[in-house]
């Protein structure tokens, strides 16, 4: 599949898309999940255009912390560099919902199982030990540590835990609804219209949610506070909810997180 993720002058980063664009084993797996998501469980999207989504948020989000002034814990705790920290974030992305393939409940422990082996294999080469195994344990972190309940130990894994939550424009909600169904989460999540990453202006990354109108309030709620609350990056981001309207854009009620 297309990836276009935004390597620049990350080699390392570079070399790994390469490789899970050609990957036919995790190209399958993303479709397996898909399948058990959308076909069997009458739930949203889980497959490619997900990864593609959640890949791409993390790497943005990555970047605007370090360009604030924020550690990567990989550089931090293993003298590794930034470049590294975006191998991680992106490969724990394109690994966080294989799991699904075998079932939707409790799928990030399904995917550690399934992406373990696949990231070392994926990583092989493009590092040696003892940075190949560092990169996969922090991979693993981040997958299993996207579970909305469960705590991240690491900048990175935070920063997949809020990208994963951002998969929420037009109906996109990561909030599982069945699909056809009126309820306030399909209400919810139809009214969300786009999610821009920003730079801010009080902290390193501001998250600006565009609303059709105020019942999207409620997947910001529900998914977004949640997740970022028991992220390792709250006190780096900042989220605005706005309204478009036909005759005015106006921030609902300062709406901030």
């Amino acid at each position: 599949m297309g990836f276009h993720i935004p390597a620049k002058n990350n080699v390392r980063l570079r070399d790994l898309i390469g490789r899970i664009q050609e990957d036919a084993e995790l190209v399958q797996l993303w479709k397996c999940a898909n399948i058990n998501a959308v076909d069997r469980s009458g739930i949203n999207d889980h497959g490619e255009i997900h990864i593609r989504i959640a890949s791409n948020a993390a790497l943005r989000i990555l970047r605007l912390l370090v360009q604030g002034g924020v550690e990567p814990s990989v550089v931090k705790n293993y003298g590794l560099q930034n470049d590294d920290a975006e191998v991680i974030v992106v490969l724990a992305a394109c690994l966080h919902d294989i799991g699904i393939a075998v079932h939707r409940h409790d799928h990030e422990r399904y995917s550690v199982l399934l992406a373990y082996p696949k990231a070392r294999q994926l990583l092989s080469g493009i590092y040696e030990e003892p940075a190949l195994t560092v990169l996969a344990a922090e991979t693993m972190h981040a997958v299993v540590a996207h579970n909305a309940k469960e705590t991240c130990l690491t900048v990175e894994a935070g920063v997949l835990k809020v990208a994963d939550a951002l998969d929420m424009s037009q109906g996109r909600s990561r909030i599982p609804f069945e699909a056809g169904a009126v309820n306030i989460h399909s209400i919810s999540a139809q009214a969300v219209e786009k999610v821009d990453i920003e730079q801010g202006d009080e902290r390193p990354v501001r998250i600006v949610i565009t609303l059709g109108n105020s019942a999207g309030i409620y997947q910001v709620d529900e998914l977004l506070r949640h997740k970022l609350q028991n992220s390792s990056i709250a006190n780096y981001v900042e989220v605005v909810a706005r309204i478009e309207g036909e005759m005015e854009r106006r921030i609902v009620e300062s709406y901030k997180l």
